[in-house]
């Protein structure tokens, strides 16, 4: 290899590890929520694909089952397993916080007070 080239390929080496050392800001509430939105999303498509692969495994086996039986094969007894259990539709809600519950008030319209003095305000009786 030539000498000339070994240097700049160290350095460059080198420097790489240093930018990769660079701090993420940290995420903002509302990424937070859409990443928290997405991981119940991804954990409900895998129950659904979980039930998908129950409900098609007990037709396969009842298939098998059935044509054994026709073929006049001895087959041994089913085993017992649970019932396919469906996740039904999707249903997120997210976190009190995270829908706006502890929001600061709306901006003021007017002052919350006047110069105006208590004696006059009130009437006399």
């Amino acid at each position: 290899m030539n000498p000339k080239l070994l240097l700049p390929l160290a350095l460059a080496a080198l420097a790489v590890p240093c930018i990769a050392v660079a701090k993420l800001a940290p995420p903002s509430d509302e990424a937070k929520a859409k990443a928290a939105e997405a991981a119940a999303k991804t954990a409900w498509s895998d129950k659904v694909a979980s039930y998908k692969l129950c409900q098609s495994m007990d037709r396969v086996a009842a298939a098998y089952f059935e044509q054994a039986k026709k073929a006049g094969k001895p087959a041994s007894a089913p085993v017992a397993t649970p019932p396919c259990t469906d996740p039904g539709p999707f249903a997120y809600a997210p976190p009190l916080e995270a829908a706006g519950a502890h929001s600061p008030p709306p901006t003021a319209a007017a002052p919350p007070s006047s110069n105006q003095p208590a004696a006059s305000a009130a009437p006399k009786k």
